[in-house]
């Protein structure tokens, strides 16, 4: 590997043009008069929770980094970095983003850190700046040893995952409406992550793909965008606030207070923590799977569509 990319973080090459790439939207939004909205003090969250992100990973990101190293030890072999693992490593990084993805979204502890991703009301590309300052605590990287395990060299590794997030950032957007028929086929694009963003009960748990949208149509996760069910964004039950200080540990607070309630079994009390978001012991909160039962009970016309 270049030791140029070796010392460096390929997000941190990409920061420039990710700036500019949002005056971009914000100017050809505002010509067009369409495509999306920007409101100030959601757009200044984002950013700040992204300015975050990047110290809490400079700060804390060696013991993941670590981890990987330490198991890198024990791999049977060590394959060589060329173009060849190179591009096998980046679709495997993908693959293994999938499945990290989905936990962020099936247990309410990934959750609490993943949430901040998705509490905008708006979807635009500071939309993709919103990441969590905790992510380290869902212990997510443990999806990656695998990849050490075969031999792959860790920042070999580090580099796939900068570049499969540097893809992440241009489909966050609602200027872009459809690709070309055979790129929505196989790859992530606005489309589809606008279905992942979204908190109608078809779209929730949905396209969690970072670059191939193919993982999500392989494992029945995959739900198309429609243009009679527009996407509305942000949480289930929406924050209200800018601070980003509540926007990074409401979530973490609500684990508290739920599973301190008095009269809970162990049990329950370890499911506030970990179960799906959403669970509750007496069903005064709904999970995403509630949410969907409820509109097909409501609507059984659309029982057995794509997400339902």
């Amino acid at each position: 590997m270049p030791e140029f990319l070796q010392n460096t973080s390929v997000t941190t090459l990409a920061a420039p043009f990710f700036v500019l790439l949002i005056l971009a939207e914000i100017v050809l939004i505002r010509v067009r008069g369409k495509g999306g909205q920007y409101e100030s003090k959601d757009a200044a969250t984002s950013v700040f929770m992204g300015l975050g992100s990047t110290v809490a990973d400079a700060a804390i990101g060696f013991i993941s980094v670590g981890a990987l190293v330490f198991a890198y030890g024990f791999a049977p072999i060590k394959l060589p970095t060329n173009w060849l693992t190179g591009i096998t490593c980046f679709v495997l990084v993908d693959l293994a983003y999938y499945f990290a993805h989905r936990y962020y979204h099936r247990s309410r502890w990934a959750w609490a850190a993943h949430v901040i991703h998705h509490s905008s009301q708006h979807y635009n590309l500071t939309t993709a700046l919103r990441q969590t300052w905790t992510g380290l605590l869902t212990g997510a990287f443990i999806l990656y040893v695998p990849l050490v395990l075969m031999g792959f060299h860790p920042g070999l590794i580090a580099v796939c995952y900068g570049f499969n997030l540097i893809y992440q950032f241009w489909f966050h957007t609602e200027f872009i409406d459809k690709c070309p028929k055979w790129f929505e086929a196989v790859m992530n694009t606005p489309s589809h992550h606008r279905v992942h963003h979204a908190n109608n009960p078809r779209y929730l748990d949905a396209n969690y793909a970072g670059v191939f949208i193919v993982w999500d149509k392989m494992l029945g996760t995959f739900v198309p965008e429609r243009k009679d069910d527009k996407p509305r964004y942000g949480l289930v039950s929406d924050l209200g606030t800018f601070n980003p200080l509540r926007v990074a540990t409401h979530e973490y607070a609500g684990i508290i207070k739920d599973a301190a309630q008095k009269g809970l079994s162990p049990k329950q009390r370890l499911f506030y923590i970990f179960a799906e978001p959403g669970w509750c012991h007496d069903e005064s909160r709904k999970s995403s799977r509630q949410i969907k039962d409820e509109f097909v009970a409501r609507h059984p016309e659309h029982k057995s569509e794509p997400g339902l």
